[in-house]
């Protein structure tokens, strides 16, 4: 097996929720009562619309009700401004190391741009940790499109075959696997068993995964191009 040098380009790309941030709960919850109230119909709405814009849920489940959606989105504004920011464990670390092997680094989220200010002002470090922040304004398709984890490659000019994707959503580790890059799942929203089948590799979070598994991943893709 041909080992990567840490001189070579690739690139580690994230998912947002769930990912870095333990946030995927709190959304469940507000998303879980949106369901309830409007989509009772719907089972595990929450579960149904995860790794989706706001956009996509609102042609999908609300087309045609400007003022629920006027609405829900008042209200998801209120709640992102309130949540909880906390770095998965090991996240930070973890991070930190890929940044120091050169490795190119990039948040790939179906969130906004507003969104994301809520993420700057819990953590002004954040924007130092990643090359990149391509969030829902930067695709017209979203997961389980490839289409953001494809753009994720271009922004760096790079082949897929030199991505990984960090994902925990099956919205989002289809959008990896669609982009034909290696994907790690992370069990943070759904059980191990239930992702496997979509992922290289499975972790609870960031702890005991470190930047040289990254390159033993990308290793035999690169032996095999």
């Amino acid at each position: 097996m041909m080992e990567l040098s840490k001189g070579q380009e690739v690139a580690a790309l994230f998912d947002l929720d769930g990912v870095v941030f333990d946030t995927e709960s709190q959304y469940s919850i507000f998303w879980g009562m949106k369901g309830k109230m409007y989509h009772p119909e719907v089972e595990h709405f929450e579960n149904v619309i995860k790794g989706q814009t706001l956009v996509q849920i609102f042609d999908r489940w609300f087309a045609g009700c400007g003022d629920v959606q006027r609405k829900i989105a008042d209200e998801l504004e209120d709640f992102e401004r309130g949540m909880a920011y906390d770095y998965v464990p090991g996240a930070e670390d973890f991070l930190r190391d890929l940044r120091r092997a050169g490795i190119r680094t990039a948040v790939v989220t179906s969130s906004s741009e507003d969104k994301m200010q809520n993420v700057y002002r819990a953590h002004p470090e954040f924007k130092s940790y990643f090359d990149r922040i391509l969030t829902a304004e930067f695709f017209s398709r979203s997961k389980p499109e490839p289409d953001c984890y494809l753009l994720g490659a271009e922004v760096f000019g790079l082949p897929v075959t030199r991505c990984v994707v960090f994902e925990d959503s099956f919205n989002g580790l289809k959008a990896g696997r669609a982009a034909g890059m290696k994907v790690v799942g992370l069990s943070t929203t759904n059980a191990p068993d239930q992702i496997q089948a979509l992922c290289d590799s499975v972790i609870p979070d960031f702890r005991d995964f470190y930047v040289e598994k990254l390159f033993e991943m990308l290793a035999w893709t690169d032996n095999n191009d």
